[in-house]
């Protein structure tokens, strides 16, 4: 009884003719359906073998006859690993309920599976799988099953980061809200106790009256604190757009570090800037900036003791231009680092927990990215990222792995 392999194309083919009377082939004939046949297997496994999706082939007891390229990269085990390997013990709790018997000789009776998983090798990753039974001619009508893996890690963490955007951004607006209703009665706050202050001042001079002024003090204090955290929150959720224009920005940081001197020098903290003066200019809106590099001064300012060290670093590749700010300051915990850019999370007593949040959101409107790397103990590198500007892509989320 004669085989057919498994072909593409039409039913009744010329080759399907050929192999329908295989057993009146001549040696001659029989040689030149063996190279054709070695032509149409690698033809099939170029193609396979090209798909980014992972091919399986496997026997009803989850052994592996068959494997593309890509299915080795997902699984992380090569030819000869992969070989006579059972899918089962590979995954797990993959192995399906039959619906038929293991004498049912109908693929429509088997399971067809979906699923997604987990892969921890080699690397982490999330592969969505699904198997479907078929009936493998080519081997006396055993049943097998194909399967097909795809890698989905980008869309899961890419689903997961849309639905985080759309709750962040909900809460936000809601909050800005909030804020905004907060001003009226802010406002209203500060000039009755204005007019407290001029009525105590008219009073004779007393304990009483020095401790009124001085608890009316507190409250003015405090009243100008939630003014300027309101303040720092509309300006975080309501960024005007950049108004970009040709800049140094060695200049620019050269600025904002005169500006900030005599605090670094009250603090006893030292400063070195290293950066050439061939740096490439970038397109970006110089105010927006100076508002990036204050923020970042100032974050390692407050993270280090008297005698610490602030090192910047600007270099520049083909693509892009980089700012690096490194302290020698306390570092950030590990659990604490996944969440800097987060609104409101701070570690520093006073803080308002959106410096970083501004910052975030400011390179990514200059096409740009922001990165932190921190320890505990020794200090924190944070990388700013520009686009040149031959150069300009908008990036999208994540951080680049700063370089020192």
């Amino acid at each position: 009884m004669s085989q057919k392999p498994f072909m593409a194309g039409k039913k009744n083919s010329s080759l399907d003719r050929v192999l329908g009377r295989l057993d009146t082939l001549d040696s001659v004939n029989l040689a030149n359906l063996v190279q054709r046949l070695a032509r149409e297997r690698g033809l099939f496994e170029e193609i396979f073998n090209t798909l980014q999706e992972g091919v399986l082939v496997i026997t009803l007891d989850g052994e592996i006859d068959y494997a593309n390229d890509a299915a080795h990269r997902l699984i992380g085990l090569g030819e000869d690993e992969l070989a006579g390997q059972t899918l089962w013990r590979l995954i797990p709790g993959l192995r399906p309920s039959l619906g038929g018997t293991l004498e049912d000789d109908t693929a429509a009776a088997m399971p067809v599976v979906a699923r997604e998983f987990e892969l921890t090798y080699p690397e982490p990753r999330t592969v969505r799988l699904y198997m479907v039974p078929f009936r493998g001619e080519a081997r006396g009508d055993a049943r097998r099953f194909a399967v097909i893996l795809t890698d989905v890690t980008r869309d899961k963490h890419a689903t997961a980061q849309q639905l985080e955007d759309e709750r962040t951004s909900s809460i936000l607006l809601l909050a800005a809200g909030v804020a905004h209703e907060l001003g009226n009665p802010l406002n209203s706050l500060t000039i009755h106790l204005q007019l407290i202050t001029r009525k105590l001042k008219k009073l004779k001079t007393s304990k009483d009256t020095e401790s009124l002024v001085e608890s009316v003090d507190i409250c003015r204090a405090e009243v100008a604190r939630l003014d300027g955290i309101i303040a720092h929150f509309l300006e975080a959720i309501r960024p005007q757009p950049p108004d970009l224009a040709e800049l140094d920005l060695a200049e620019v940081l050269a600025e904002v570090l005169r500006f900030q001197q005599r605090e670094f020098a009250d603090r006893r903290i030292a400063v070195e800037v290293e950066a050439s003066g061939d740096l490439p200019v970038v397109m970006a809106d110089r105010n927006q900036l100076k508002q990036v590099f204050f923020n970042l001064a100032k974050n390692a300012l407050d993270a280090m003791e008297p005698g610490g060290r602030l090192k910047i670093r600007a270099r520049a590749d083909d693509d892009s231009v980089f700012l690096l700010f490194g302290d020698s300051g306390s570092g950030i915990k590990q659990e604490d680092l996944v969440r800097v850019f987060q609104p409101y999370h701070t570690t520093k007593p006073g803080g308002h927990g959106l410096g970083l949040m501004i910052v975030q959101r400011i390179l990514r409107e200059h096409g740009g990215q922001v990165g932190i790397e921190s320890k505990e103990g020794v200090g924190t590198v944070v990388t700013l990222q520009f686009p040149r500007k031959d150069r300009r892509v908008r990036m999208l989320g994540g951080g680049v792995p700063p370089t020192w």
